[in-house]
């Protein structure tokens, strides 16, 4: 079964997803499971995992209702708030839920320092004992810290969400790299390779200038943590689903059939213990 690891569901609200700027007033608009369905017929992609976009339990609800109505889809990375004194019992109300898969955080919009915080990894202690996996979204100079959070917690299962958005359009790579490397010792980490257009030149980008970061995160992560995600609809800032889809299909078309099923399905269906 080929599944898509990483796509947002919303009802367009100003307030709400304000982050969506005049830039991207292409993707100010509903997008529902309605709306995918058929994207995902038409690439052959059987199933998919939604992922929170919002830093609320009304998203986390919200993304459940969708699964439970659609059952292409396979699994949800909610939100809980980490910090909480109740997260133990924000977790044990959403984890009797079989479609809750994991929690995310939007790191990328927190300070220095975030990750190392008391009550934040008091949040990721007690992820394990749910079952539940933890999505890392960050950028290239967060890596470190997300290093030290991985290798704090050898037992949990996490996932590098986007490549941590290195900067494609400037052609940067080295202490990205670097980071990476370090990053992918932990064991207990995948990657997804998601979100690449949308940190290349929206307008005038190729194939080509994407080789470079999948090469590196080949060479570190392996054929066996890495998992296809086209984060529609944030992609269409730069590309159709099916243009997403044929640059990790391009790339992976040198290696075995097994390696390919690996990438396109096999590696999330375990990481997120989905029901096919």
């Amino acid at each position: 079964m080929r599944i898509d690891s990483h796509q947002h569901f919303w009802k367009y609200d100003t307030t709400t997803h304000g982050w969506i700027s005049d830039a991207m007033s292409i993707i100010r608009n509903d997008f529902l499971p309605e709306h995918l369905k058929p994207i995902l017929m038409q690439n052959n992609i059987q199933g998919c995992v939604a992922v929170e976009a919002h830093q609320s339990e009304k998203e986390t609800d919200f993304l459940l209702k969708c699964a439970e109505e659609h059952n292409f889809i396979k699994g949800v990375v909610g939100w809980v708030d980490l910090r909480s004194h109740r997260v133990e019992e924000q977790l044990e109300h959403y984890a009797k839920h079989p479609l809750l898969k994991g929690i995310r955080h939007l790191v990328q919009e927190e300070g220095e320092g975030f990750m190392l915080g008391a009550d934040f990894q008091n949040g990721i202690s007690k992820l394990k004992q749910y079952g539940l996996t933890y999505d890392i979204l960050i950028f290239p100079h967060q890596i470190k810290e997300a290093t030290a959070l991985v290798t704090e917690f050898p037992e949990q299962a996490f996932v590098l969400d986007h490549l941590a958005k290195p900067y494609i359009k400037a052609k940067e790579i080295e202490n990205w790299q670097r980071d990476i490397e370090n990053l992918a010792q932990n064991k207990n980490i995948q990657c997804k390779i998601s979100g690449m257009v949308t940190e290349a030149d929206w307008t005038n980008w190729s194939a080509g200038d994407f080789k470079p970061y999948l090469d590196v995160i080949f060479d570190c992560f392996g054929t066996g943590r890495i998992m296809f995600g086209s984060d529609w609809p944030v992609c269409k800032l730069a590309g159709e689903y099916n243009q997403v889809l044929q640059i990790v299909e391009g790339y992976i078309s040198k290696l075995s059939k097994e390696e390919q099923k690996k990438i396109m399905g096999e590696n999330a269906i375990s990481f997120y213990n989905l029901d096919t």
